[in-house]
């Protein structure tokens, strides 16, 4: 089963992917993790990719892409994935569907977690806390919510065209929404 999810900051995308992941046995691949994975490795990459994200910024598409393709080729993600974080605007997204189309992969649904900006706010605030994540300051989060409205919303229609979109009610707690999650992956699985 291949899945994208798709929402803004805080809206739980990474913690029912997790979820996701454990429960049918395939990677949950988040291109954060893998981008702040590539920082603490303290490589070139990981240096470039740190100051971007710290900035609010998006990595490049190129870059991105070129490190989601590595990933999915990797043996544990043949038999699915759950794509996290990536695309970000209509031109990653053509550009993820022309990646996936040439490895012979296509995606089963798009999880679109929808909820209001006040709470994810709130939620990536706590989060950042909890976790200590540097790059969750109030002004990067402010900031990566504006690039979600004026870029990554458009995406969601590219998506819906495609009927496989599925919109969850995310302001919710975790367990009522992983059973509005799960019902939909049901149909799909």
């Amino acid at each position: 089963m291949n899945l994208l999810v798709l929402g803004p900051q805080g809206a739980g995308k990474g913690t029912q992917a997790k979820r996701i992941a454990l429960e049918y046995g395939i990677p949950h691949v988040s291109t954060g993790d893998m981008f702040r994975a590539a920082q603490a490795e303290g490589t070139d990459f990981g240096k470039q990719v740190g100051a971007i994200m710290e900035s609010g910024k998006l990595v490049p598409d190129e870059l991105t892409i070129a490190m989601i393709a590595d990933r999915l080729s990797q043996p544990d993600a043949q038999a699915g994935f759950v794509l996290d974080g990536f695309p970000r605007n209509l031109a990653q997204a053509e550009a993820l569907d022309a990646m996936l189309s040439r490895i012979g992969r296509g995606l089963d649904a798009i999880l679109f977690f929808n909820i209001p900006d006040e709470v994810g706010m709130e939620r990536a605030l706590k989060r950042a806390e909890l976790e200590g994540r540097a790059d969750d300051t109030p002004e990067v989060i402010a900031k990566r919510l504006e690039i979600y409205h004026s870029e990554t919303e458009p995406i969601i229609e590219h998506y819906r065209a495609t009927g496989k979109l599925v919109p969850l009610h995310a302001d919710r707690t975790v367990d009522e929404v992983w059973s509005e999650l799960s019902d939909s992956l049901q149909v799909v699985a």
